[in-house]
C-alpha cells in the first residue's frame, strides 16, 4: 500500500481489470487463466511455488473482481483458504494441498459461515481489554464442528450455513473442536460419505452460497492439522479477513459505480443540455465521489493492518466492512437514479452491481454489528 509498491499495484490493476473485464456478469472468471496470472498464489511461500507476496496484493485483485462483478471463487480461496494454510503447522499433506491450491489444481474451501458473528458479552464476562475487539468472536461458536473418537478413529459432526463458494468446492477445510476441545482443521473431500454441500439461493447471483453439514463423517488423523499457536485467534483473523476482503469487493463495485454514472451524466441530455450540467446532479455524483473517497482510505488502512498483524487490526476491519459496504449500496442505488429508466433495466447491468452490494453488506458481518462491536471496544477505552 506503500508508494514503494505502487507501481507494481498499478501494473496488477491494470492486467486484472483487463482480464476480469473479457467476462460479463453472466459468466464465471476462467479458473485456469486466474491461476496462471499467479492471483492464487499472492500470499503463498516460495517454497510452495507462490509468490511470497502480501494481503496487499490480494487486496488489489479483490477489488478489481468487485469492479467487474466478477463470478468466481477467488476470495474463498486466496483469502481464507490460503490465509488458513499459511496458519497452520507444516505437514507433508497440508503442504501438498498448498501447492495444489497455488496451482489452481485444487479449490478448497474454508467452512466458514458468512453470516454476523456478533454476539452479546454477557456482564462479568472479565475479559481483557486487548480481547474486547474481538469479543463478539470470542462469544460465538467459532467451531460449530466436532471430532468425536469412535471405533475405527475419528468423526466429523456439524453443520454450518452460508459458507461462501462451499457448492463448487472440492475439498473442505472444516475448523472443529477436537476431542481436547482445540480448534483444529479437518480436511475432507466434498463427496466424502457423510457430507453434504446444500446450495443456498441469495439475492447476489453472482455468488455461491452453501450449508456444509457433516454427520459422522470419517476422518483420518493425518488430516486433522493444528494451527500455529492459538486456534481460536488463529480463526479471528480469519474472519477479519474475509470482512476485509469483501470490504475491498464493496470499494471496487463502488468506483465502479461512481465512474458509469458520471460517464453517464455526461452524454444523457434533457432540455439539450447533459444532465451533468443540472445541479442536483453535480450535487449526487459530489455525495458518491465522498463516499467513495472515506471507503478508500479505511480499506486501505484495513489492508495495511492486516499486512502488518497490527493490534487493532480488527477495529481497522470493522471499519472498513461497516463502512465500504454500506455505503456500495447507497452508491449503487443512487447510480441506479442517476441513470433514470434505463438504470432499471437488465440491460443497463446496474442490478448486478446493487445485488452484489446488498448481500456484501450482510457478509461476515452487516454494518450495525460491526459497529457494535467498535462501540464495545471504544466504551471500554
Amino acid at each position: 500500500m506503500s508508494d514503494e509498491y505502487a507501481e507494481i499495484h498499478a501494473e496488477m490493476r491494470a492486467v486484472a481489470r483487463d482480464l476480469l473485464g473479457k467476462a460479463d456478469s453472466e459468466s464465471v472468471a476462467d479458473w485456469s487463466l486466474i491461476a496462471r496470472s499467479g492471483w492464487l498464489g499472492l500470499e503463498a511461500p516460495a517454497e510452495f511455488d507462490g509468490a511470497d507476496a502480501t494481503f496487499a496484493e490480494v487486496a488489489v485483485i479483490l477489488q478489481e473482481m468487485g469492479r467487474a462483478v466478477a463470478r468466481s471463487a477467488y476470495p474463498s480461496v486466496a483469502v481464507l483458504a490460503v490465509g488458513a494454510l499459511g496458519l497452520l503447522e507444516p505437514h507433508p499433506q497440508r503442504d501438498e494441498l498448498f501447492r495444489g491450491t497455488v496451482a489452481g489444481a485444487v479449490v478448497p474451501v474454508v467452512a466458514l459461515t458468512g453470516e454476523e458473528r456478533v454476539g452479546v458479552v454477557p456482564r462479568g464476562a472479565g475479559l481483557a481489554h486487548a480481547d474486547l475487539a474481538h469479543a463478539d468472536l470470542a462469544h460465538a461458536d467459532l467451531a460449530p464442528f466436532r471430532l468425536v473418537p469412535e471405533t475405527g478413529g475419528l468423526r466429523l459432526h456439524g453443520d454450518v450455513e452460508f459458507v461462501l463458494d462451499a457448492p463448487g468446492a472440492d475439498r473442505l477445510l472444516v475448523p472443529a473442536r477436537d476431542p481436547g476441545g482445540e480448534i483444529v482443521i479437518a480436511a475432507v473431500e466434498s463427496g466424502a460419505p457423510g457430507t453434504a454441500v446444500t446450495a443456498r439461493p441469495v439475492v447476489d447471483a453472482t455468488r455461491s452460497l452453501g450449508r456444509v453439514s457433516a454427520d459422522g463423517v470419517a476422518v483420518a488423523p493425518s488430516a486433522v492439522w493444528r494451527f500455529r499457536g492459538d486456534g481460536e485467534r488463529a480463526l479471528r483473523r480469519l474472519y477479519d479477513r474475509a470482512a476485509v476482503a469483501t470490504a475491498c469487493d464493496s470499494l471496487g463495485l463502488s468506483e465502479a459505480m461512481l465512474a458509469a454514472t458520471v460517464d453517464y451524466a455526461k452524454v444523457r441530455e434533457q432540455f439539450g443540455r447533459p444532465i451533468g450540467s443540472f445541479q442536483a446532479v453535480k450535487h449526487a455524483c459530489a455525495d458518491m465521489l465522498v463516499q467513495v473517497s472515506v471507503a478508500r482510505q479505511l480499506v486501505a488502512a484495513a489492508v495495511r493492518a492486516q499486512v502488518t498483524w497490527a493490534p487493532d487490526a480488527g477495529d481497522a476491519a470493522s471499519m472498513a466492512k461497516a463502512f465500504s459496504t454500506d455505503t456500495a449500496v447507497r452508491v449503487a442505488g443512487k447510480a441506479m437514479q442517476l441513470h433514470g429508466g434505463m438504470g432499471y433495466t437488465w440491460e443497463s447491468g446496474i442490478h448486478a452491481y446493487l445485488k452484489r452490494a446488498t448481500l456484501d453488506r450482510s457478509l461476515f458481518g452487516t454494518p450495525a454489528e460491526h459497529r457494535k462491536r467498535l462501540a464495545r471496544r471504544y466504551a471500554s477505552a
